[in-house]
C-alpha cells in the first residue's frame, strides 16, 4: 500500500472548502441589494435636487430670451435666438463690477475678521480660565439671536456721529461682530473638549498661551475654521437690509443691493431681472464649487483629529 502524503492530503481536503468560501465572499459582495427605504431615500433626494434646481434653471433659461419672446411663449420656453442685451444693459446700467468688487471685498474681510475674532474669543471661553463663562456664552447666543432690525436705528445713529455712514467700512464692522457671535458660540463648545493632554504637552515644552494657540488648537481645528470662513463669507455676500441702509451712493454698494436698484424703473424687464439675478448668483456658485471640497471635509472631520 503506497504511503499517503499527510501534507498533500490536508491540502487536497482544504482546497474544496476555501474555494467556495472566497467564492462566497465574492457572490456576498456582488449581490448586495437596496433595500426598500434606500430606493426611498435616493428618490427623495433627486426630487429634492429638482425642486432646488428649477429655480436656477428658469433664471439661465430666461437671462437669454429676449422680451418679446417671453411675452409670446412664456418663461418655459426655450428661446429661438441667445439673447444678451438684458445682461449688457444691467452690466451698464448698474456698473456690475463696482458693485461685484464691493461685495468681494466686504465679505473677505468679514469672513477672514470675525473667524480671527471667534478664535480669540472661543479660546478665552472654551480653554482659558474665565470666570462666568456659561453666562458670557449664552450672552453671545442671544445676541446672535437678536433680529438685526432691532440694531438698525442704534448702528445708524452711531455710524452717523462716527462719521462712517455711506462707508463700506461701516458693513464690515457691523457684520465682523454679528458673525463673531454665532463663530465665538459655536467654537467655545469646540474647543471645551479639546484634549487637555496636548495643551499640557505643550506647555510643558515651553509654549506660552499665544503659541499654543497658534501653533496648537489652530492648525488642529483648521478644517471647522474653514467652514466658518465660508459660511461668514457667503452670509455676508447675501445680506441686503443693513446695505441698503447704510450704503446708500452708487459707488458703494452691493450685489444684492444692485439687483433690486432698477426694479422700480421703467425699463426694467422681466429678463433683465433674471440677467441681474444669474450675474449675481454666478460668483457665488464659482466661490462654492471651489471650496466644495474644503466644506466638505470640514463638516465630515469634525474639529478635533
Amino acid at each position: 500500500m503506497a504511503p499517503v502524503d499527510t501534507a498533500s492530503a490536508a491540502t487536497l481536503d482544504q482546497a474544496p472548502a476555501d474555494a467556495p468560501a472566497r467564492h462566497t465572499g465574492h457572490g456576498a459582495r456582488r449581490k448586495v441589494r437596496r433595500t426598500r427605504s434606500d430606493w426611498l431615500v435616493v428618490v427623495i433626494a433627486v426630487v429634492g435636487a429638482i425642486v432646488i434646481a428649477a429655480p436656477l434653471l428658469l433664471i439661465l433659461l430666461n437671462s437669454f430670451k429676449s422680451p418679446a419672446d417671453y411675452a409670446s411663449k412664456g418663461p418655459l420656453q426655450l428661446p429661438i435666438h441667445p439673447y444678451f442685451q438684458g445682461i449688457i444693459d444691467f452690466w451698464n446700467r448698474v456698473d456690475f463690477p463696482r458693485k461685484l468688487w464691493n461685495s468681494i471685498f466686504i465679505s473677505s474681510l468679514v469672513a477672514v475678521f470675525a473667524v480671527a475674532l471667534s478664535v480669540l474669543n472661543a479660546y478665552a471661553l472654551g480653554i482659558g480660565r474665565v470666570r462666568a463663562r456659561t453666562w458670557i456664552i449664552v450672552l453671545f447666543l442671544l445676541g446672535n439671536m437678536l433680529p438685526q432690525e432691532a440694531l438698525l436705528y442704534p448702528l445708524y445713529m452711531m455710524f452717523k456721529r462716527v462719521g462712517l455712514y455711506d462707508n463700506v467700512w461701516a458693513i464690515i464692522i457691523i457684520f465682523t461682530v454679528i458673525q463673531s457671535a454665532f463663530g465665538t458660540y459655536l467654537l467655545s463648545s469646540v474647543y471645551g473638549t479639546f484634549p487637555k493632554e496636548i495643551l499640557e504637552a505643550a506647555s510643558i515644552d515651553g509654549a506660552g498661551r499665544w503659541r499654543i494657540l497658534w501653533r496648537v488648537v489652530v492648525p488642529i481645528s483648521r478644517s471647522t475654521l474653514s467652514v466658518l470662513m465660508i459660511f461668514f463669507f457667503i452670509w455676508t455676500w447675501n445680506e441686503f437690509l443693513f446695505p441698503l441702509t447704510f450704503l446708500i451712493s452708487n459707488d458703494n454698494q452691493t450685489v444684492p443691493v444692485a439687483i433690486t436698484a432698477l426694479q422700480g424703473q421703467r425699463l426694467m424687464d422681466v429678463t433683465t431681472t433674471s440677467a441681474s439675478a444669474l450675474l449675481g448668483l454666478i460668483p457665488t456658485l464659482i466661490f462654492f464649487l471651489i471650496f466644495q471640497r474644503t466644506l466638505t471635509r470640514g463638516i465630515t472631520a469634525g474639529a478635533v483629529k
